[in-house]
């Protein structure tokens, strides 16, 4: 399936490594240009050399920490500046902030909020009207699950996401927009081997998951650039789990 995105623009953070690395290759591969950030730019250098030396367009390299206080403008400023335009904005950005305690300091909640609510909000805000004036674009969300053991702090943000991203699709689809969210289940990132241990993974496996195993970034990437297409114009603010039926809940 031809799914139409040569030439197109996209913005992906978080794109170093795991779900967003993949991402990054997938959309590369189906001839998207791309603006590429994270933190760690000598592996944000490792993509760039080989989405070219599979035929992809070299990527715009964007060192960006989003904890900074102004960093959502710089970062679009960078993306327009180095691509023209962003049709296709991912944000992917942020991570697991897990309390297991009753009582949470308000920077820990501050910190969970800001990268995994806050950022994504306003980078999309900032790229808006932009994609209004040329009368397409897309905006995909990896959020997160719904269904904590105990508080955690990146769930909560990403929930407000899904509120937030269902609210702006209707906003916006007239404007040739969709916005859509995709919780990921157990992907194979450097988060799920750091957090679980092959004996927990194997468990889970067997007992939680009716796939019987954990998800491989490039499945979700998928997902991500069909989204992304000219094909998937009328799927908007949906929220689309890639977890091999982890979840236990049809809503």
């Amino acid at each position: 399936m031809d799914l139409q995105l040569k030439d197109k623009t996209a913005l992906v953070t978080g794109a170093s490594v795991g779900i967003g690395r993949a991402i990054a290759q997938s959309l590369a591969a189906e001839g998207v240009r791309l603006a590429v950030s994270a933190r760690r730019v000598d592996k944000l250098a490792e993509l760039a050399d080989e989405i070219a030396a599979a035929g992809g367009h070299r990527p715009v390299l964007i060192a960006c920490d989003l904890y900074e206080a102004d960093a959502a403008a710089k970062l679009a400023a960078a993306a327009i500046e180095g691509l023209g335009r962003v049709d296709i904005l991912v944000n992917n950005a942020g991570g697991s902030r897990s309390f297991k305690e009753l009582h949470v300091s308000e920077d820990a909640w501050q910190e969970a909020i800001t990268l995994n609510f806050h950022r994504p909000r306003q980078l999309a805000d900032a790229l808006i009207d932009q994609m209004i004036a040329s009368g397409w674009g897309r905006i995909i969300n990896i959020t997160g699950k719904s269904e904590p053991e105990h508080i955690n702090g990146a769930f909560c943000a990403k929930a407000g996401i899904h509120s937030w991203a269902k609210g702006l699709s209707r906003m916006v689809g007239k404007h040739g927009i969709t916005v859509n969210c995709i919780p990921p289940g157990r992907i194979h990132s450097e988060q799920i081997f750091r957090n679980y241990t092959p004996e927990y993974r194997a468990w889970q496996s067997e007992n939680e998951i009716p796939v019987g195993r954990y998800g491989e970034p490039g499945e979700l990437a998928d997902l991500v650039a069909f989204l992304a297409s000219p094909r998937a114009g009328y799927i908007s603010g949906a929220v689309i789990p890639v977890d091999g039926g982890l979840r236990k809940y049809q809503f």
